[in-house]
Formats: structure tokens, sequence, C-alpha cells
């Protein structure tokens, strides 16, 4: 078949394509090289679709690939049991995690309890993005904090910011406040598109948790 189909492209057919990618080559590396700034980027995952928190923790993963060290804080789902959390105890001391969350505001129904908490896992933050040892810092559903207005938006702003240079840091949870928009150098929006919990699926192991 293999044969077939390499006979069907004809010789200039292979010529214009390898000129082509010739060409999308030379750009690409181009605008590779005139990229020289090196700095600890503040990511921000949010958006209504699914896989904020995996993709903050896919990039952890890299990160540990590179002998690095992470840290994670978690400002909701404190009290959910986690296969990731699981996973990445493997690495041991090279994961820092602390699950500081009691659930979200409609389970916990308790306002000052979910200050109180949010306010904790902040320092714990600040405590992390301070250790020289830590290369990135995941700041699960912080967006979740404070779209309720647990945390003072500017104070986390700025503390974000005053971070050392070489730190990375993702922060996760829908409905990203503007002013920390505009503060990141990275944001991406998840969309929904479709979501199997429309169609009453449950959530399950190794997806949802």
């Amino acid at each position: 078949m293999a044969e077939i189909e390499d006979k069907m492209i004809s010789e200039g057919d292979a010529e214009r394509h390898r000129a082509k990618m010739a060409k999308r080559k030379a750009v690409q590396d181009a605008e590779v090289a005139g990229k020289t700034i090196e700095k600890g980027l503040l990511i921000v995952n949010t958006g209504p679709g699914k896989g904020k928190t995996t993709a903050a923790f896919g990039l952890a993963l890299r990160m540990l690939g590179y002998g690095k060290r992470v840290g994670v804080v978690q400002f909701i789902k404190g009290k959910w049991h986690t296969g990731e959390k699981d996973a990445f105890a493997a690495f041991g001391d090279r994961v820092v995690w602390h699950a500081m969350g009691e659930g979200f505001t409609w389970e916990t129904q308790d306002l000052k309890r979910d200050i109180a908490a949010a306010e904790a896992a902040w320092a714990k933050a600040l405590e992390l993005m301070a250790d020289p040892s830590i290369s990135l810092v995941v700041l699960d559903e912080l967006n979740i904090a404070l779209r309720y207005d647990y945390l003072d938006l500017e104070k986390v702003v700025a503390g974000l910011m005053a971070r050392r240079d070489d730190l990375h840091v993702i922060v996760t949870g829908r409905n990203a406040k503007p002013l920390l928009v505009e503060a990141a150098d990275l944001v991406t929006e998840m969309g929904l598109t479709k979501h199997h919990f429309a169609a009453g699926v449950k959530a399950q192991q190794g997806i949802e948790f």
C-alpha cells in the first residue's frame, strides 16, 4: 500500500512540498531565534471547559522530568481524594503538596470558614513561592477563591508579581479576574464544546479525580 501511495506522488509534487517546507522552516527558525527573554512565567488556566487543573499537572510532570521541584496548593478541592496526588507522591519530597481547601462554598455553607481556609492557603502559597528550591508552583482553583472574594485580589496579584524572577506559577479555575489576566504572561481559556455531565454521566475515577 505504501509503495502505491509513493508512486501517486509525482516528483513535481514532492519538490514543491520540499520547497514549501524549507521556506516554512526558515520562517520558524527566524522566529525562534528572535526570542531571547528567559523568565519565570505567571500562567492562568481558566474558562468553562474541562482540563484546567489537568493541564497544570501536565506541566508539573514536565518540570519533574527535568529534575526540578514542584509545589502545589489546592484552594478548594482539599477534601477530595485524587489520583494525581497519589501519583505525585511517588516523586517524594520533589513535590510539596498542600490540600488546603474544604470544598466549594455550597458544601461548607460557612463564609468565615471559607475565607479562613483561603487565607491559610494563600499564606502557604507565599511560603512555597519563597522557597528557592521550587521551580513551579501550582495554585489550583485560586480563581475560585478570588471569584468569591475570599481573598483580596490586588494583594494576591501583587504577591504573584513579586515572585522571584525564575519561578513559574500556574493559577487554575474558572472566571479569572481581569486584573489577574492582565498581569499574567500566558492565559489559556478552556472552551466547553461538549461535556458528558450533560448526558447524566457522573464524575469518574481517573477522569475527574
